[in-house]
């Protein structure tokens, strides 16, 4: 692969190319990805979306929208200290092309400000429980009416997926979804492959999929523009992925690493003593004791602590990408960049916790519980609602429920495949509450 291709900022329908030394400085093309991704509704949805507390009732727990808006920050970081490194040593990208640093951080903020676009509600429990659906619940008997990969999509129903379809979905009189630069496009691409076959190679690429059989075509043309490297042909199409997609999947992890656990010690999961142990072992060579002593309140102590622990892991990300760039660009790099970092074992602990205390407790249990019963409620109104009206054989409740979806879900003059596929999108952009009171509705609770 090389960054001349990578850095396109081609759009749909583009029918020549945008030249990077043409850009208007003051609107950049990268940056209008950014905008076009936060005025978007289903970026909004995301403020009403779990990241770790489904439906917490503290205002200081994350969400999807702060999580996202966090993670986009750090990859800004991330994409400009790469970039100013990668400009010394591919001189010709400014020189010939007009790239400079902050094209790369605009790029990787965008894409990560995307990266949770297609999540349903109740966090990643939301997926499973679409998935489960169909395949162990009321939703297995639709499964002679899908092909082998079809099927597939919808019992691993992946958020990436869904946010791939959200940014490209063409719609009536809108072509191209929010009409995103290809760059961008391609760095949120974290898994660039269908969901069969599942887990071909350890590689990281093929650890889930990342797009569903509705968006192949559009997928294969975007990775065609930025010179993807291709690694299966035929039926079953994947390629590597974009070198920038490691980044915007560093900045995650570190943002999920670090703010989750801060989240666990602020809920009272983590006890502080413990948890501050467990972070200062991370920043150790970095912390000013004399600043960090004369601290009173634990919010300051914790707030400096989390802040030395995104710039010591931001470095670190940094230099792992710089050392293996080389791999990158020829897809031989087979793992996430944390995977390769100085500190992956004081990272493991402080996951190994949040696992046991937050991701594991009481209180998250109950709540995904709770979501998988409010999901497959939902799903079965409205795919049993959307098939019979296909067949022509709605009851009046049926016809009464399908009023209550929005337009573009309506719509059954499309496959089975595609019916129950907007079901399940559907169900993906309902933010945590909504589904509740649709469920509340749904079993008659609210009038």
């Amino acid at each position: 692969m090389n960054w001349e291709q990578l850095l396109s900022l081609k759009r749909y329908g583009d029918s020549g190319k945008r030249l990077r030394k043409e850009q208007d400085e003051t609107r950049l093309g990268f940056e209008v990805d950014y905008d076009r991704i936060i005025f978007s509704s289903a970026f909004r949805s995301l403020q009403d979306k779990t990241q770790v507390i489904p439906l917490s009732e503290t205002d200081f727990v994350h969400t999807r929208l702060t999580h996202s808006l966090e993670v986009s920050v750090v990859g800004r970081s991330l994409g400009r200290l790469v970039g100013k490194e990668l400009l010394q040593k591919h001189p010709h990208l400014h020189e010939v092309h007009g790239y400079r640093f902050n094209d790369f951080g605009a790029i990787v903020a965008a894409a990560s400000l995307a990266h949770d676009i297609g999540n349903p509600p109740f966090g990643h429990s939301g997926e499973k429980a679409i998935g489960e659906y169909f395949k162990n619940g009321n939703g297995q008997k639709f499964k002679s009416l899908l092909t082998q990969k079809e099927y597939q999509d919808i019992i691993d129903f992946e958020g990436n997926a869904n946010g791939f379809r959200l940014l490209t979905e063409n719609r009536e009189g809108v072509k191209g979804g929010l009409r995103l630069s290809y760059s961008v496009l391609g760095a949120f691409m974290k898994y660039p492959k269908e969901s069969l076959p599942k887990k071909p190679t350890k590689h990281i690429a093929d650890k889930k999929f990342g797009f569903f059989q509705t968006e192949k075509d559009t997928f294969k043309e975007i990775a065609g523009e930025l010179g993807l490297i291709q690694t299966r042909n035929g039926e079953d199409i994947s390629f590597h992925r974009h070198p920038l997609t490691f980044l915007v999947e560093a900045a995650d992890d570190i943002c999920y690493t670090i703010i989750d656990f801060e989240d666990g010690i602020n809920l009272g999961l983590i006890p502080e003593d413990f948890a501050l142990e467990y972070l200062i072992k991370l920043v150790k060579d970095r912390i000013n004791t004399k600043k960090y002593n004369a601290m009173a309140f634990m919010e300051d102590r914790l707030s400096y602590l989390r802040a030395l622990a995104i710039n010591t892991l931001i470095q670190d990300a940094v230099a792992v990408f710089l050392a293996n760039e080389t791999a990158i660009l020829r897809g031989d790099f087979t793992v996430s960049l944390m995977d390769k970092s100085e500190y992956k074992a004081q990272i493991a602990d402080i996951i190994d916790v949040s696992v046991k205390k937050i991701y594991q407790s009481k209180e998250v249990i109950e709540k995904e519980i709770a979501g998988y019963k409010i999901l497959a409620d939902i799903l079965d109104v409205y795919t049993h609602a959307l098939i019979r009206k296909k067949d022509g054989t709605t009851s009046n409740y049926h016809d009464l429920m399908l009023k209550t979806l929005p337009k573009p879900y309506q719509n059954t003059d499309v496959s089975f495949y595609r019916i129950l596929l907007n079901a399940c999108c559907y169900v993906a952009s309902l933010s945590d509450s909504a589904a509740v009171h649709i469920h509340n509705k749904i079993m008659g609770r609210e009038l």
